[in-house]
């Protein structure tokens, strides 16, 4: 299949479709893009699926918003994404920051939205160690100091030391998402979560270290209607080491099958 560039939005889109059949949305995670997911729409489309595939803004070939988005302008995008296709309601398929922006969706726009998958979903926050609040407290002494008149010269050196002695992989290669990641990730989306009226499949890697899967059994408890899959031996990217398993997972969820 070929990626096709619209505008929405004001905004450069890049999207892939394929098959025919109930209209599913395919969501990648933080530093992801088409690719990432393609071969889960490979899978799905001859199963009787139209299968949509989207570089959300500011990943792939998509343009990356002017302003500094949230979970909810990157959900309300999708919304008009789904608007332009007229292809509402559709399954929602999300991995990681995808799964955030499925959440949201949920809660917020549940017309849009039939059932939802997360895999290895973002969006519950882990709470600090005390080391950690220890160390931003102390950030943040330092950063209100370097702030000051005389100082402030300094404070994007400090601010660049600290985001590559302490920050994440993903926060040390945000680049110019790097605002974005920032307000993204601040975001409690378990409120979110209680409010999600379509029925959700979470399917999780019990190895997956960046979204724990304690994480997916908040989620679980949270979702008024939930069920949880773990995938033995899998991590972050579960839907890409277990592709087959979890293909035939979610074709049972979608399709009704028992």
């Amino acid at each position: 299949m070929t990626v096709r560039l619209t505008m929405l939005d004001g905004l450069t889109l890049a999207c892939e479709v394929m098959g025919e059949g109930q209209p599913v949305l395919l969501l990648h995670g933080w530093g992801g893009r088409i690719e990432s997911m393609r071969m889960v729409a490979e899978r799905l489309a001859p199963l009787g699926y139209h299968v949509h595939v989207l570089d959300l803004p500011g990943f792939g070939r998509s343009t990356l918003p002017i302003e500094t988005w949230g979970v909810p302008e990157y959900a309300r995008f999708v919304t008009h994404y789904l608007d332009q296709v007229n292809i509402k309601p559709v399954h929602l398929i999300g991995h990681s920051f995808g799964g955030r922006v499925s959440i949201v969706l949920g809660a917020d726009h549940a017309e849009y939205v039939k059932k939802i998958v997360l895999t290895d979903s973002a969006g519950v926050i882990t709470p600090p160690t005390a080391t950690q609040r220890v160390r931003q407290a102390a950030f943040n002494v330092a950063g209100a100091a370097l702030a000051l008149p005389g100082l402030n010269a300094f404070e994007d050196r400090f601010r660049s030391w600290a985001r590559n002695r302490f920050g994440s992989e993903d926060l040390r290669s945000a680049g110019p998402l790097e605002p974005i990641f920032r307000k993204v990730i601040r975001q409690d989306l378990v409120p979110y979560a209680a409010r999600i009226k379509a029925s959700t499949l979470l399917i999780w890697g019990d190895q997956d270290q960046e979204t724990p899967l304690w994480q997916a059994k908040v989620l679980e408890k949270t979702i008024p209607d939930a069920g949880l899959v773990v995938l033995q031996g899998a991590g972050h990217f579960a839907y890409q080491e277990r592709l087959a398993d979890f293909v035939r997972i979610v074709d049972t969820f979608l399709a009704g099958k028992r």
